[in-house]
C-alpha cells in the first residue's frame, strides 16, 4: 500500500548503531513469518541485553493477583521510599503476541527510579492463546485487585496512574477507560503512553514507513491484529478503538510520546488532537531520527532516558487534586 520511505537514511546514528546491535543479537527477531515460540524466543533473546543494568530500584517481586480468567504475574517495583506511595500500572508492549514483565524490566525499573513511585507490570495472557478483551479485563482486574488490597501492596488506592508502550499503551489506556465506564476509578493521576496504537485504520505514517528493522510493516500490523482479534469487528470496539473512545470527561493528564520514524506516529497526532479539543491536559513530544520500539535501548541511545524523564517529570508535575 504506497510508497515507503527510505528510513535507514534518516535515523540518527546511534539509532542506525542500536539496530545493527539488534541484528547481531537475534536477527529475524521481529519476522512475523515465523512460529509464535520461534518469534518469542527471538524477542526475549534480543530484548535480554537491553535490559543488562540500568536504574536500580529498591525492591523487585514478582507476585500472583487474581483475575477472572485465573491468576496472572505482576512484578511489582519499588523505590527506596515509604508508603503509602503513588501506583502506576504499566503494560508492556509487543504486538499483543511477544513481551512480558522480563523483557520491558529496565524501562518499568527506570520509571519506579525516575517517579519515586511503585510500579506494578502487568504479565497479561499474549495472543492468540487470549483473544481481545480478555487482556483488558486481565489488567482490569489486576487493578482492582490492588486498590482494594492497597495497605498490603504499600500504594494509595486514589492514586492511579497507567503507562504502556506500543501494544501496551493501547491497553493501558483502554484499562483506564474500561475502568472509568464501570465507575470504579472516578480519578486517576496521569497516563504515560509511548508510541502506541490507538485505533486508525490507515494514515500517512503507515504508507510512508515500517519496516523489518522495526517489525511493523502493513503485513506485519495485520498478522498482530489479527491474533489479537477473535472477529475483525473487534477493532472498532472502543476499548481498542482508543481514539472512537469518550474523552468528554474522567480522562487524566496524559503524556504521550510518538516516534518521527514509526508507522504508528499518527495515532499519537491524533489523540494529541482528540485532547486538546477535548481540553484535557497533555504534552505530546514526537521524537525525531528514531524508530518504534526506542525505549529498550537506554544503553546506547541518549532520547530514551530523555524521554522516560520528560514522561516521569509529567507524572509528578500533575498530582491528583481531591
Amino acid at each position: 500500500m504506497g510508497h515507503k520511505y527510505d528510513v535507514p537514511r534518516l535515523w540518527t546514528e546511534q539509532m542506525g548503531a542500536v539496530v545493527a546491535k539488534q541484528d547481531e543479537l537475534a536477527a529475524g527477531a521481529y519476522v512475523t513469518g515465523q512460529s509464535l515460540e520461534e518469534m518469542r524466543k527471538a524477542y526475549r533473546t534480543e530484548r535480554a541485553f537491553w535490559n543488562e543494568g540500568g536504574p536500580s530500584v529498591a525492591s523487585s517481586t514478582d507476585r500472583q493477583v487474581p483475575t477472572r480468567y485465573g491468576q496472572v504475574r505482576v512484578r511489582h517495583y519499588r523505590p527506596d521510599a515509604q508508603g503509602p506511595l503513588p501506583l502506576i500500572v504499566f503494560v508492556h508492549g509487543g504486538g499483543w503476541v511477544i513481551g512480558d514483565v522480563d523483557t520491558h524490566d529496565r524501562i518499568t525499573r527506570a520509571l519506579c527510579r525516575l517517579t519515586g513511585a511503585a510500579v506494578v507490570s502487568v504479565d497479561y495472557t499474549l495472543a492468540p492463546d487470549a483473544r481481545f478483551p480478555q487482556q483488558i479485563h486481565e489488567c482490569r482486574d489486576a487493578v482492582v485487585h490492588i486498590r482494594e488490597h492497597a495497605g498490603e501492596w504499600g500504594v494509595d488506592p486514589g492514586d492511579v496512574s497507567f503507562a504502556g508502550d506500543s501494544a501496551g499503551a493501547n491497553m493501558a489506556a483502554a484499562t483506564m477507560l474500561m475502568l472509568r465506564d464501570e465507575g470504579l476509578l472516578p480519578t486517576a493521576r496521569a497516563m504515560l503512553l509511548f508510541y502506541g496504537a490507538y485505533g486508525l485504520k490507515d494514515s500517512m505514517s503507515m504508507r510512508l514507513l515500517g519496516g523489518a528493522w522495526d517489525g511493523l510493516t502493513e503485513a506485519d500490523y495485520a498478522y498482530y491484529l489479527g491474533q489479537y482479534f477473535a472477529d475483525p469487528a473487534d477493532a472498532d470496539d472502543p476499548y481498542f478503538n482508543i481514539l472512537g473512545a469518550d474523552f468528554s470527561a474522567g480522562v487524566p493528564p496524559c503524556y504521550i510520546a510518538a516516534v518521527g520514524l514509526d508507522p504508528l506516529r499518527d495515532d499519537s497526532r491524533t489523540l494529541a488532537e482528540i485532547l486538546r479539543l477535548c481540553g484535557v491536559p497533555h504534552l505530546y513530544n514526537e521524537v525525531e531520527g528514531v524508530i518504534h520500539g526506542f525505549l529498550h535501548h537506554s544503553k546506547m541511545l541518549d532520547q530514551t532516558m530523555e524521554v522516560l524523564t520528560e514522561a516521569a517529570r509529567f507524572h509528578t508535575e500533575h498530582p491528583l487534586h481531591r
